[in-house]
């Protein structure tokens, strides 16, 4: 091989694998292998880049990426520069995950990979539980909070939620790492907290979160503002600055209309951290059978924000709330049925954790090419498996 023909960008790896630094194969060989030298047969950034690919290939339990791998065993000893043309066995993919790698080590990777490139301006934070992990024993599997990019899909930040804290304790730590002057910082009601509000004012961020009991003065404020009217005879109404948006959408057997009301008038009675409105968000659901509609349901969500009027209509702070549940349906809805985290059996070491944030990056990594559909971005790279090595090899692949 003539190294010569090299671009000052990339490098050439101990096995002959070119490379670009700043790309997934560079990150690897930075990690620690916790091997012993003796009787090891294949290098650490080799076995992860077996498993990646086969990740990106739609294969996702350790049998599955040791037959994918003997199946494809030549293309991966020329892509690899492979000493041995022997694949591993199943067993040696869960050995590595479980205990032979730092999972801070992996959980930063990933960190340093999303950091790079476009950043959007809209982060949720949430957390799932990787049912796979949990033993006999045990009440629940690990359970993973983390912040994810909603507009870019990436996921900036992941960590374990320990099974004597909760995701309050865990959330300010998450968001203390991160830049969040310009962000919108979203979350499920049981992060409406006064000191989570203030980190995220003090950073530079803004915040919506939905109020529920668990802030039983807050909620009963907000409930009373909007709560209809009654004037005994002779007294007019309350003036208000109330402001309302609709918005209309039908599939999947139902017609949801969604209501969106908003008031500055809570901002100098209430004392949290950074209001800047409140609001009602009202959700009809029609479901339809035949055109017509048999049943209907309605809802109603309180909330709160630090975007003023002036920096959010109703219209936006409606797209907001909605963006939200991005997180379930890009992030973990992906994880466990197009990955099948849940369905993978994942109770040695830290093999779960590992694993989930391999699964993190395998979702960015398919956007990061172009599909929006990460099922149909595996079933391609099934059949390009140059492409899904030139997606690891290479810093900001254009495919």
């Amino acid at each position: 091989m003539d190294f010569n023909t090299l671009e000052p960008w990339q490098e050439v790896g101990e096995t002959g694998v070119i490379y670009e630094t700043g790309s997934i194969y560079a990150r690897l060989l930075e990690l620690t292998d916790l091997r012993k030298a003796r009787g090891k047969q294949y290098s650490l950034e080799g076995l992860l880049m077996i498993v990646l690919l086969a990740k990106l290939s739609g294969q996702d339990k350790p049998v599955e990426i040791a037959d994918w791998a003997k199946n494809n065993q030549e293309r991966l000893t020329e892509l690899l520069k492979l000493k041995r043309d022997k694949m591993p066995h199943h067993n040696t993919y869960r050995r590595i995950l479980a205990y032979k790698v730092y999972r801070e080590e992996v959980e930063q990777l990933v960190r340093e990979h999303h950091s790079q490139g476009k950043q959007g301006d809209h982060y949720g934070v949430d957390g799932k539980t990787v049912r796979g992990t949990r033993q006999a024993n045990e009440l629940r599997g690990d359970h993973l909070l983390s912040v994810y990019d909603i507009q870019e899909g990436k996921v900036l930040v992941q960590m374990e939620v320990d099974s004597k804290e909760n995701e309050i304790v865990v959330a300010p730590q998450a968001l203390a790492g991160l830049k969040l002057t310009g962000k919108l910082i979203s979350a499920d009601a049981m992060h409406t907290q006064r000191g989570f509000s203030a980190q995220i004012v003090r950073a530079g961020g803004d915040y919506i979160f939905p109020v529920k009991e668990n802030q039983s003065r807050l909620y009963q404020d907000i409930q009373q503002l909007f709560a209809p009217e009654h004037p005994k005879p002779g007294f007019g109404q309350i003036s208000t600055d109330f402001s309302s948006a609709t918005q209309v959408s039908k599939g999947h057997g139902r017609l949801e209309i969604r209501t969106l009301t908003t008031s500055e008038m809570l901002n100098t009675h209430v004392d949290w951290p950074g209001l800047g409105q409140v609001y009602r968000l009202e959700r009809q659901f029609n479901w339809l059978r035949a055109g017509s509609c048999y049943k209907q349901t309605c809802e109603t969500e309180y909330g709160i924000t630090s975007l003023t009027c002036s920096e959010a209509t109703p219209v936006q702070i409606l797209q907001n709330r909605r963006e939200h549940w991005f997180i379930e349906t890009g992030l973990h809805y992906r994880r466990d049925v197009t990955l099948r985290e849940d369905a993978t059996r994942m109770t040695t070491g830290d093999m779960g954790v590992v694993m989930a944030a391999l699964n993190n990056l395998t979702l960015a990594l398919i956007k990061q090419a172009g599909f929006y559909n990460a099922a149909q971005g595996r079933r391609w790279f099934a059949g390009h498996l140059n492409r899904a090595f030139d997606l690891l090899t290479t810093a900001n692949p254009q495919l």
